[in-house]
């Protein structure tokens, strides 16, 4: 054992133990999201790893320019005073893990942690690092080998190139094809029956207008699990009435799932007929929702315009994926914007057939991938000549075209996590403060508003993180975002690829999780709402009391 373990330090990388000990002490500061024990030991597991790998790459390209090495008794004391200088920065920076992380958690006004578990995240980390190098080991064994294989073919280091070529190709493979797209199919399968199954506290509605119900054009079973929540779900016309003392309508809600029809096309034309059966078009005010990949609805957005818009408001969405947003996003990037594109231009190309004077005012609202594909649903060429009248995106994930352009072209002096376009006549962007009242600004004749966080890693990730420190970290920084965070090279990239996984877990109004009070600042100032500042005020308190 001793003679086993003398070997396995005497293998180890002085140049690979030094910035994997520095890779994975910056780990263990902070990022956008609270993290858990397992979370952060697997997170300093990988950093390690990775600043490892680098360092034996550094040390192999020394050697490989036949820079002269380290040997003997010098290389061995530097081995050694290395080693006790990377554990105390490990054991300091493990120390002071548990106040970065209430940095965080005292932004998002969560309880502080009382321990931070340094001797778990350790071992956690220990052995994601394990794993991580011996995979790496394997991918080195199997470069050897095949250069070996080659050698009698071509000179050793065009082998040796050879050999990493196939193995990383290999590599590459297996990951993706064998894992990505095993992964992607099992899920698929499992959230499909999961959408199937039926609820028992999810009865079939009675009311005829419904979606579902017995004269309705989708039959209920049809639905899934999202849309049945969204049918089911919601204020009354009594709820309403009761808050605002007037009386008011009941909001018809409109909803097709992936049941329903095979294609797009089909499925947006019957969500189109339901909305005319259940008069959707006779109401003052229509929203066009595209959901998440599952096929969720946000009731923290829809909730309170029905109860600003007191009922008089149809909404219709119409189902696209049972995976989740990210996991749609990888495995049918195309279709989910295919399906947006198909439920506006139906609905919009009869809205536009209907007198202007009578027919409803109309809306866009999509969260997350929603809202991305709401984005793609439409180009403004197509609705110049009869606009519609406004949208609300919540949470726009990095890659959206139109946010990303808008936020860009941002005007000087306003941070990336609240920009401020042009005159403020056409988009606006907001968070958890009410940020749409700019002085001086008037709106035009469509409001698009976006509520975002400084937090949400689904809105501000960037593959560019890897290498350059991103805008929205420079000062001034985002209320909800810790003053702590430094930015580190590769270190940083990981950090924000873990937030992005755990993005719904933050608490609600911070991360992605978007919160009803922040929604009525925004439909407030899309629908331009007459109700007074302090129904508004006690409107929210509702929500927040809910």
């Amino acid at each position: 054992m001793h003679t086993f373990l003398k070997r396995g330090w005497e293998s180890l990388s002085l140049v690979g133990l030094l910035l994997g000990t520095l890779f994975f002490a910056a780990s263990l500061t902070p990022s956008l999201l609270p993290r858990t024990i397992l979370t952060q030991g697997v997170l300093a597991g990988a950093s390690f790893s990775v600043g490892y790998g680098i360092g034996v790459l550094i040390a192999w390209l020394w050697s490989y320019l036949q820079l002269p090495p380290l040997a003997g008794a010098v290389a061995r004391l530097l081995k050694m005073g290395a080693s006790v200088l990377c554990l105390g920065v490990a054991l300091l920076f493990l120390w002071k893990m548990k106040g970065w992380q209430n940095s965080i958690r005292s932004l998002m006004e969560l309880p502080p942690l009382e321990q931070g578990e340094p001797v778990l995240v350790a071992l956690v980390a220990l052995a994601t690092a394990i794993v991580v190098l011996a995979l790496g080991r394997l991918f080195k064994l199997l470069i050897l080998a095949t250069a070996r294989w080659l050698d009698s073919l071509m000179p050793r280091r065009v082998a040796l190139l050879l050999g990493f070529i196939v193995t990383a190709l290999v590599f590459w493979a297996a990951g993706n094809n064998l894992l990505l797209k095993a992964g992607l199919r099992i899920a698929d399968s499992s959230l499909r029956q999961l959408d199937m199954m039926m609820e028992p506290d999810t009865p079939k509605p009675t009311d005829p207008l419904k979606t579902g119900s017995a004269t309705s054009l989708v039959r209920w079973e049809e639905l899934g699990r999202m849309g049945r929540n969204f049918i089911s779900t919601g204020p009354s016309a009594g709820d309403i009435g009761s808050f605002t003392g007037k009386p008011a309508k009941e909001p018809i809600r409109v909803y097709v799932g992936l049941g329903s029809a095979e294609t797009p096309e089909e499925r947006a034309k019957i969500a189109l007929e339901e909305l005319k059966r259940a008069g959707g078009f006779e109401r003052r005010n229509l929203v066009i929702i595209v959901p998440t990949g599952t096929g969720w609805i946000d009731q923290e957005a829809i909730d309170p315009l029905e109860y600003l818009l007191e009922g008089d408001v149809a909404s219709v969405g119409m189902q696209y994926s049972y995976l989740l947003s990210w996991l749609s996003l990888l495995a049918e990037p195309g279709y989910a914007s295919e399906s947006a594109r198909a439920l506006f231009q139906e609905v919009y190309h009869h809205w536009t057939s209907l007198p202007k004077e009578t027919r409803p005012r109309l809306y866009l609202h999509g969260l997350s991938l929603g809202a991305m594909n709401t984005e793609l649903s439409n180009e403004l060429f197509e609705v110049l000549g009869d606009p519609y009248q406004g949208a609300l995106f919540s949470g726009p994930p990095f890659p959206s075209r139109i946010w990303r352009s808008l936020t860009n072209e941002r005007n000087a002096g306003s941070p990336e996590w609240l920009p401020r376009v042009g005159n403020g006549s056409y988009a606006r962007f907001t968070n958890q403060n009410n940020e749409l009242n700019i002085p001086g600004a008037e709106w035009g004749p469509v409001r698009v508003v976006y509520l975002q966080y400084a937090s949400d890693p689904i809105t501000f990730f960037n593959k560019h993180d890897l290498y350059r420190e991103p805008d929205w970290m420079k000062d001034p920084r985002g209320p909800d975002v810790s003053p702590e965070f430094r930015w580190y090279p590769v270190v940083t990239f990981m950090q924000l690829v873990l937030d992005l996984a755990m993005s719904t877990t933050s608490p609600k109004g911070y991360g992605h999780v978007f919160a009803a009070p922040h929604y009525i600042n925004g439909w407030v100032a899309v629908t331009d709402s007459a109700w007074p500042e302090a129904e508004i005020e006690r409107l929210k308190a509702h929500f927040r009391n809910r």
